[in-house]
């Protein structure tokens, strides 16, 4: 008795062909699609997108925004209110160079949302000095040489300033503790611990 003869075995043509203008299909249909993330960051919010109004006491000024929700305080301090003294390293929150206050504690900007901050008080790099005075610890970081490229300074600034408010300069091993959430990539920890306890000493 004759068997039936089995399939011929892979893809034919016309499945193939099939199959990728399926998949082109659906290249051209994601393609103009922005991710969450870029959508986020970008400036002010598209028609009919979901946005919200912040008010923000930045550096004693009160800022009225209105945000994608999904904006960080790092995005809207540096994108729609230029205020580039806050850095953006990591994005992460594992670096610092983000570092601001918010209410007069210390938060890791880039991951802190803007809408969750309605009526606070934030206070930047650019707020420390008045007028052509430095703050005591921007005086110190320059007179001990506590920076080297710089990128890392203002986060540093920042944390020295809350640390010393809150009552951790009392020795190197604690300024060190208390600062092991900025990271130099330079290496300039020499300077900006005896920095740290220049402007501690002088309260």
């Amino acid at each position: 008795m004759e068997q039936a003869s089995e399939p011929e075995r892979g893809v034919s043509r016309r499945g193939f062909l099939a199959t990728s203008a399926a998949a082109a299909a659906l290249a051209a249909g994601t393609a103009g699609a922005p991710s969450p993330a870029a959508a986020a960051t970008a400036g002010p919010a598209r028609a009919g997108a979901s946005v919200v109004r912040v008010t923000l006491r930045v550096n004693g000024r009160e800022r009225t925004l209105s945000l994608d929700p999904r904006v960080t305080l790092l995005d809207a301090l540096r994108e729609r209110l230029d205020l580039t003294g806050t850095k953006k390293g990591c994005d992460r929150g594992q670096c610092g160079a983000c570092t601001v206050h918010v209410e007069g504690r210390r938060v890791l900007s880039c991951l802190t949302l803007a809408a969750g901050l309605d009526g606070k008080a934030v206070t930047t790099v650019e707020g420390l000095a008045r007028g052509d005075e430095l703050h005591p610890v921007q005086r110190a970081f320059l007179e001990c040489d506590g920076l080297q490229c710089g990128f890392c300074t203002p986060g540093q600034i920042m944390s020295a300033v809350a640390l010393i408010r809150e009552g951790h300069a009392g020795s190197e091993e604690e300024i060190r503790e208390f600062m092991s959430g900025n990271i130099c990539r330079c290496g300039a920890y020499p300077g900006i611990v005896a920095a740290v306890k220049a402007a501690g000493e002088r309260g």
